[in-house]
């Protein structure tokens, strides 16, 4: 009798430590893997409390996330946590609609931060320089350096270097047909000096913009086209490369100097181009007199204005006007060529 009570003593604990085993077991499992704890829980008729609270940690994250959508998946500020959550599960990254391919100091930043104005613009930080540089890299590496973006919305990017890089018009047009090209372009001598004036800041000791302007170093002699700055500007020849593989109405050119004085009318003009709505208007710009650039005016969430950087707007130095008449004539018959090739007069004398 006292054996038998002994088994039935030591079955009970016996079944005791494998339920507990059995528990642990168990918990080991969902704790691993709390989502199949809501997953399990939300297919009964009532939510057990441990699904409702990890569903409160996810609302909660998910609040804190949505805080920067409209940087980091496109959707606009401002929208509830529920929208902006199914706006991060549908923006994707996507190959560029558009490019700002040139050209270099004629305004391309300014045209890309008065664009990113725009709901519908996303538009890649820094210049990815992919077809000019990185393009053993492939597409997929240069998709991921584009911000996600929704249905609707246009992503785009500017590297001026691809106006006048040999390579970049058949790359581009073997990534797409249909891609949108905007070209910034100004006076071609205007450029060349505001060209110079940044190699100056990054390397003062180099030589004089007459000397470098012409072959010998003298403003009698034949002006140099090799030196980068006045090679740039030989728009008409840089075009006829990109023109050989897409349609003129598939390029838009921004007038430079109408960029600083008429930023608004410029990018009526542009945005039409891109097939949007007008919304970036008169009311986001002021004129600021010390850099004598418009300027964004104070944007939501700030009180400060934002100007472009320091390294905008710097002061050229003095030209001597031999120089610029020596290349006011250099340049005349390209620039007429250009204004011929593009059906537009953009009055550079």
């Amino acid at each position: 009798m006292a054996k038998e009570r002994c088994f039935q003593l030591d079955a009970r604990k016996l079944f005791f430590m494998l339920s507990l085993a059995v528990v642990f077991l168990s918990l080991c499992i969902l704790l691993s893997d709390p989502g199949q704890v809501v997953e399990y829980w939300s297919a009964q008729p009532s939510v057990h409390p441990l699904a409702q609270l990890y569903r409160n940690k996810n609302a909660s994250a998910n609040m804190l996330t949505n805080a920067s959508l409209d940087e980091s998946t496109g959707a606009p500020a401002g929208a509830t946590s529920t929208d902006a959550t199914d706006m991060e599960l549908t923006a994707t990254r996507r190959l560029p609609q558009a490019l700002i391919i040139g050209v270099k100091k004629g305004g391309t930043r300014a045209l890309l931060e008065f664009l990113r104005l725009h709901p519908d613009v996303r538009a890649a930080g820094s210049e990815p320089h992919f077809f000019d540089r990185h393009y053993d890299r492939g597409l997929d590496w240069y998709r991921s350096l584009m911000p996600k973006a929704l249905d609707g919305q246009i992503v785009m990017e500017k590297t001026p270097r691809y106006f006048v890089s040999a390579d970049s018009p058949a790359r581009v047009h073997a990534m797409s047909r249909d891609v949108k090209l905007i070209v910034v372009v100004r006076d071609p001598i205007t450029r060349a000096i505001s060209d110079y004036t940044q190699i100056v800041s990054k390397t003062p000791s180099v030589a004089s913009f007459e000397s470098l302007s012409f072959r010998n170093g003298s403003a009698g002699a034949e002006v140099n086209p090799r030196w980068s700055p006045l090679w740039i500007g030989l728009y008409a020849r840089h075009l006829e490369r990109w023109l050989a593989y897409f349609p003129l109405a598939q390029m838009h050119f921004v007038h430079g100097e109408r960029l600083v004085t008429d930023p608004a009318g410029e990018m009526a003009r542009v945005q039409d181009f891109l097939g949007l709505e007008r919304i970036v208007t008169d009311k986001h710009f002021y004129f600021n007199q010390t850099k004598g650039f418009p300027c964004l005016k104070k944007l939501e969430g700030s009180s400060q204005p934002h100007c472009l950087g320091r390294t905008k707007g710097r002061a050229h130095p003095q030209i001597q006007d031999g120089v610029i008449r020596r290349l006011s004539q250099f340049y005349r018959p390209h620039n007429l060529r250009f204004y011929e090739m593009v059906g537009q007069d953009f009055g550079w004398q």
